[in-house]
């Protein structure tokens, strides 16, 4: 299994796989000012294809602790459609990083952002904004998703992504909480 995760890391990673070294920050509110000067830049660099762009992650959720990279949310017509998207956002001083099936991601050359670009309609739009919005309500949530964030901050990852896959089981859990949530808050019954 480790042998595949690594072979297709090493096959959709632009550059390959990166020793991670992971340092949490407590949450800073100037973050989301952090992120309107990058979201104009997206903006700029794509002008009306530019679906959605929203703040995600954990810098995204106020009192949250988070490694200090802003995560961001772009979503296109077509992810595969590089042509419209690539150029661009490269000549804006975004490095494309990630070229998955359905996924891109760019960072800056200084790795402080994560640019995740998918197309309308993917299931990954709702989960990160789910995800986000719920973390902005629930004290609990946010605690335990700072707790194991911590906890596995201490360990050393040979690349990111290893980080991020150690958090799957937490993120799922609250994950599912957060649907739960939503699903009661669209239904006007639940008022």
């Amino acid at each position: 299994m480790d042998h595949d995760r690594n072979a297709y890391l090493d096959a959709v990673l632009i550059g390959g796989r990166e020793p991670a070294h992971i340092v949490l920050a407590e949450y800073d509110d100037a973050w989301p000012t952090r992120f309107e000067v990058l979201a104009d830049r997206v903006r700029g660099a794509l002008g009306d294809r530019v679906r959605r762009l929203e703040h995600i992650g954990s810098t995204s959720v106020p009192g949250l602790a988070a490694k200090p990279l802003i995560d961001m949310l772009l979503i296109v017509d077509d992810v595969e459609d590089e042509a419209a998207f690539v150029a661009p956002l490269e000549a804006a001083g975004f490095e494309l990083r990630v070229r998955e099936p359905d996924h891109r991601m760019f960072r800056t050359p200084q790795r402080d952002v994560h640019l995740h670009v998918y197309a309308t309609g993917r299931t990954e739009e709702r989960d990160y904004l789910d995800l986000r919005d719920w973390l902005r309500i629930s004290r609990d949530d946010r605690i335990l998703y700072a707790t194991v964030k911590r906890r596995l901050a201490q360990q050393q990852w040979a690349d990111m992504n290893d980080y991020a896959d150690a958090k799957t089981d937490v993120v799922r859990d609250i994950l599912t909480r957060a649907r739960s949530w939503r699903a009661a808050s669209a239904d006007p019954r639940a008022t």
